[in-house]
């Protein structure tokens, strides 16, 4: 058996990891005059040194990102290109910014269903995975919330699957980073994954202890200049950490761990600004100056607390203004969707808010940005999907999706791809938000629809009896399917 091979079993090899103390007290919250962490909190138990908790203890040595010549191309070009004239790097959001752009690609005027494959079987209410082509387009990669990996070709032939240690918790959610033919991925076992495209070997796996006890990564990754960043979950208090890993072998090179609640976002990272941003369960926006990783400021959405006040964290917040989506970054500003039913936009600079805008209803969905017209499109639990100016947040339209839209919007040349609650992918036209057409599926469609050359890949979640009864057992009636659309000539 090769080396990778034997890196694809569940229980394969962990690393020792060489540290020093050099962070650890420098991030946390403090509460009553002292400052209270959740790593310290974890550390109590004196087991650090015994087994290796990364998260624990701080790195000894940091090589920052080289941040010039994406920062250089944002000044010169569009501002929607993810890396400067990099064919081999793809991510959510196509790019660091996670704009959800695609300028280039158009969508046909019908369409029909040319394969569809199961592949979400959990009821976990989290967005699902979207798929992701290979900056080729030769693979598409499709992450399950069963732990499976599937990779198939543009016509549906699959080329390998794996499963992994997420198969014993709630999978995957996040989406692939693809990075020279390796997809970095992190799952609901609290790991995270880089695969060999070509044959779905695991090369490596930082486990959930190198995370300090991590319990879940549902944030897809940013990758650049040889640095991967995610966020992880934690439990006991509920809290997140922003980390830093070395992409070519994994290992953790900084962590934050001043996030409350257990964040889902992905962090969006802005070189023209030098800014990293995200957002978490306490409805905190977090920000760092990138790439040195001070932090810089928070914002909190909603004031903090729901109607209720329900607390988490030992008393340290209160849920109502959670935000689960992506913050995308544009025109030296951060656009952010809160479950307290607002959509802002905050200065960069200082995290100021410089307008919001009221839907109605709680706001989670992942935003797409047309970086040439100044247009964020945004979808809320109202059922409908709004274009909002991005300098004075102006509706310019909104049109009703029939219902909830949880996962990422994509905006194209003429048109914007939405999934909805109601079972339905629409298209929407991107400058007046009338339905060109929309597709009928069996669960609810809460991933993003990637648009590549003629075709349309987007995944469900399964389809489920009983699922909001506390009185009768939740039951799967059918799995969710993984979709590629092509024209209907």
């Amino acid at each position: 058996m090769s080396e990778h091979a034997a890196d694809r079993r569940e229980d394969g090899p962990e690393r020792t990891v060489s540290v020093s103390v050099a962070d650890s007290d420098r991030t946390g919250r403090e509460t009553d005059g002292a400052r209270v962490t959740r790593r310290r909190l974890l550390c109590t138990a004196g087991t650090a040194g015994t087994i290796g908790l990364a998260g624990c203890v701080g790195r000894e040595y940091r090589s920052p990102p080289d941040c010039s010549t994406v920062a250089a191309a944002a000044e010169t070009g569009d501002g929607y290109v993810p890396l400067p004239a990099d064919e081999d790097i793809s991510m959510f959001r196509r790019g660091l910014r996670r704009y959800g752009y695609y300028p280039d690609e158009t969508v046909p005027s019908d369409v029909r269903v040319d394969w569809s494959f199961p592949t979400n079987r959990i009821g976990h209410t989290a967005a699902k995975s979207t798929p992701r082509p290979t900056p080729d387009g030769e693979t598409i990669l499709i992450a399950s919330d069963t732990g499976r990996i599937d990779a198939v070709t543009p016509s549906g032939e699959r080329r390998w699957r794996i499963d992994t240690g997420a198969s014993r918790s709630l999978g995957f959610h996040g989406t692939p980073a693809i990075v020279d033919g390796t997809a970095y991925i992190g799952g609901y076992d609290g790991d995270c994954y880089a695969v060999d495209i070509d044959s779905g070997d695991v090369i490596w796996r930082t486990a959930a202890r190198e995370f300090g006890g991590a319990i879940a990564i549902g944030s897809s990754p940013a990758y650049i200049d040889g640095n991967l960043y995610l966020l992880a979950e934690y439990s006991d208090p509920a809290s997140g950490t922003l980390w830093e890993l070395d992409a070519a072998t994994g290992n953790p090179t900084w962590s934050d761990d001043r996030l409350w609640g257990m964040p889902h976002p992905s962090p969006a990272i802005d070189c023209e600004t030098g800014r990293l941003v995200t957002g978490s369960n306490d409805g905190v926006v977090y920000c760092w100056e990138f790439p040195s990783l001070e932090f810089a400021w928070s914002f909190q959405a909603g004031g903090g607390g729901g109607p209720d006040g329900e607390s988490m964290a030992g008393g340290r917040f209160n849920l109502g203004a959670q935000i689960k989506g992506t913050i995308p970054t544009y025109d030296g500003a951060a656009f952010v969707g809160s479950w307290d039913g607002r959509f802002y936009r905050l200065d960069l600079a200082d995290g100021s808010e410089e307008w919001s805008f009221e839907t109605g209803n709680i706001v989670m969905s992942n935003p797409a940005i047309d970086p040439r017209q100044g247009v964020v499109y945004v979808g809320s639990d109202d059922d409908h999907v709004y274009a909002l100016d991005t300098a004075t947040g102006d509706e310019l339209w909104s049109a009703d999706v029939g219902g909830r839209v949880i996962g990422s919007i994509t905006a194209t040349a003429e048109t914007i791809l939405v999934g909805s609650y109601d079972t339905h992918l629409y298209a929407l036209d991107r400058a007046t938000g009338d339905r060109r057409w929309r597709v009928e599926n069996r669960g609810h469609v809460t991933s993003g629809a990637i648009p590549r050359g003629d075709r349309i890949y987007y995944a469900e979640r399964g389809v489920f009896s009983n699922y909001y009864d506390d009185d009768e057992e939740t039951v799967l009636e059918e799995p969710g399917h993984a979709y590629c659309l092509v024209p209907d000539e």
